[in-house]
């Protein structure tokens, strides 16, 4: 329950997949400092980020490598261009990111610049596509199955689960003949829906072992401080503040599931009632809403788009 009687928000970021062609372009043409968040990041990765975000080709952005630091740029951009920061007198109580949008947790709450996170991201995003060639496999998205079912045929096929994202949602990962087995286990089972998910590899799995190490690499020479907002991890559905955890958080995610559906649980029942998703698409606040109806979830897109822009 709400302490004191108040209500409180939590932040919440997507993660590869909510991206599309044309994002952002409403909130870079009315806010100066989402201007800012896109000039820095065209600098920083020494090509015009801005325009693959505006203009496409969709194929390009698509890619892992370039859809990562595209979706923590366009959230970051939504968090600042909104002044939505934890500068601002509404402070949320917790950050939450799905994947990937855990990075831009992490420069909502100050534990790492927007330069070092978006760097970071371009670099886990190169990575995460060259294991996924070294190591061909895919993500299942299986619908209408419970946990109990879904680890069963894990268990039985091979592979793992990768996001447990809300009931009767649950994303597997694994090699490209195994997840081939596990889907038909699943329609077996009764699964509503089998759906291949448009992904360069079996992330959150340990076919990323080798994007792992080179993560290892990638975050020692970075300066993760403590988070001013607890961040409700992926992996364990818990609060962590600790600099040194936070980055020890991004290695496990990678090989590890996602725990969307429990990490929701845990804000609401410390007192969350409010859920407002910054970045790009509408995923995050669907889920939300299918974990529990008596809370409020908005997206920070769809409300700037109801002021004008059109998709």
């Amino acid at each position: 329950m709400p302490m004191n009687g108040q209500e409180r928000t939590a932040y919440v970021f997507p993660g590869q997949g909510s991206q599309w062609v044309g994002m952002a372009r409403d909130i870079h043409a009315a806010a100066p400092h989402a201007r800012d968040v896109f000039e820095e990041a065209d600098s920083a990765l020494g090509f015009r980020l801005s325009r693959l975000c505006f203009e496409g080709p969709e194929d390009v952005l698509r890619q892992t490598v370039n859809a990562q630091p595209a979706i923590l740029t366009v959230s970051i951009a939504y968090l600042r261009g909104n002044e939505l920061s934890p500068a601002s007198t509404d402070i949320p109580a917790f950050v939450a990111g799905h994947s990937l949008g855990e990075y831009t947790a992490l420069v909502a709450a100050g534990v790492l610049t927007f330069k070092d996170a978006l760097l970071l991201a371009r670099e886990r995003g190169r990575l995460m596509q060259e294991a996924g060639e070294k190591h061909p496999g895919g993500m299942l998205a299986l619908i209408g199955l419970d946990e109990t079912a879904v680890r069963d045929i894990c268990d039985t096929s091979g592979i793992q689960i990768a996001n447990i994202n809300c009931p009767g949602q649950i994303a597997v990962s694994g090699a490209t003949d195994p997840l081939a087995r596990a889907a038909e286990l699943a329609r077996a089972r009764g699964a509503q829906r089998v759906v291949p998910l448009q992904v360069s590899g079996a992330f959150h799995s340990r076919l990323m072992e080798s994007a792992g190490q080179g993560m290892a690499l990638a975050t020692s020479g970075l300066d993760f401080r403590d988070a001013t907002i607890p961040i409700v991890a992926n992996t364990t559905a818990l609060p962590i503040t600790d600099g040194g955890a936070v980055r020890s958080e991004l290695l496990e995610q990678l090989l590890n599931c996602v725990q969307w559906q429990k990490s929701v649980e845990y804000m609401i029942s410390h007192g969350v009632t409010n859920f407002i998703e910054i970045g790009p698409g509408q995923v995050l606040t669907g889920l939300i809403k299918r974990i529990n109806r008596d809370v409020t979830a908005i997206s920070m897109e769809k409300k700037d788009s109801q002021k004008g822009s059109a998709r």
